[in-house]
């Protein structure tokens, strides 16, 4: 049986032997090699498991079948103007990635409900600031921006913790025990009851900026905002106006236009605003190679691939 031949580019090129346990351990037919391996004829290259491939680089395997993103998001593959659209491009997904998604916005809802970035300052300058919150779970309603699997999942568990949650999204999405808004004409009654917003939203040309001034002054006055969509989403400059007017009491950003985030950028000393390095739901290594393996036995078996880019919706 001819290996199928994987290039892998996530984690750096010291991850390699990781990675190549971890796909051995799921399928042996899979000869997985390091992306710059030069040992690797470009037509001998059956599949890609990438994050940030250099522009143009895609399109010179012309046996390729189908590309992995390693991460739930897809802009720096679609943004290689060269990048061969007629292949399938995958996601990330699986349960793991969905669960990391609604654990890590647990946490967040959680954090700005009990004043973490507060107790973090407090700690950072050992001060005893001993102070009460006005409220619980019951008492504050989180709106979720997207409603995909991430979004459902996100929804289940901060229900589960006590929230009141709805949901937002293009089409309307029905998940028990969420209330469901849908396109433009249902924005403003969805922020209207929104205390703590999510955005989960994928990365489209309709969804750049939609977290600016006019949004956020649509929300309860002291709303909360956590960002784990994309960086695109947020017009900064209008988070940070809000805050410091009082319309918005605090944030939690996971995403950024530039990542990372240089250590000389304000964001790091904001006082109501915490910042975490884009993981909110990077899944296992582990994981995300038998996600990736189960997707490849499919392919090659002629079944479908799952979490598959759409163009047309632009995720």
């Amino acid at each position: 049986m001819v290996p199928l031949i994987i290039l892998v580019k996530s984690g750096g090129e010291e991850s390699l032997p990781g990675w190549r346990e971890d796909f051995r351990a799921v399928d042996p037919r899979l000869d997985v090699r390091w992306w710059d391996d030069p040992t690797v004829a470009a037509e001998d290259v059956h599949y890609v498991l990438v994050w940030d491939p250099e522009h143009g680089r895609l399109k010179n395997y012309p046996n390729l079948r189908v590309i992995f993103s390693s991460a739930a998001g897809v802009d720096n593959i679609v943004g290689d103007p060269e990048w061969p659209a007629h292949l399938p491009l995958v996601r990330m997904g699986g349960t793991e990635t969905a669960r990391r998604m609604a654990e890590f916005v647990s946490w967040c809802c959680l954090s700005l409900l009990r004043g973490a970035r507060r107790m973090a300052l407090g700690q950072e300058q050992a001060h005893w600031d001993h102070f009460q919150t006005s409220s619980t779970a019951p008492e504050r309603r989180v709106g979720i921006m997207g409603m995909g699997n991430l979004g459902a999942a996100t929804a289940r568990m901060l229900g589960a913790i006590g929230f009141p949650v709805s949901g937002w999204s293009r089409s309307r999405k029905e998940v028990p025990g969420v209330r469901s808004f849908a396109g433009a004409e249902e924005m403003d009654a969805f922020l209207q009851e929104t205390d703590i917003l999510v955005c989960l939203l994928p990365s489209t040309p309709e969804t750049v900026g939609i977290i600016n001034r006019d949004l956020l002054n649509r929300m309860p006055r002291g709303a909360q905002v956590v960002n784990v969509g994309r960086g695109s989403h947020l017009v900064m400059d209008d988070l940070l106006a809000a805050l410091d007017d009082g319309q918005i009491d605090s944030a939690v950003l996971d995403v950024f236009e530039r990542e990372p985030l240089p250590d000389n950028h304000p964001l790091w000393r904001h006082p109501k605003i915490t910042v975490t390095p884009h993981l909110a739901s990077l899944a296992s290594r582990r994981e995300r190679v038998r996600y990736v393996a189960e997707a490849i036995a499919s392919h090659e078996g002629g079944g479908t691939l799952p979490n598959l880019f759409d163009a047309k919706r632009g995720y």
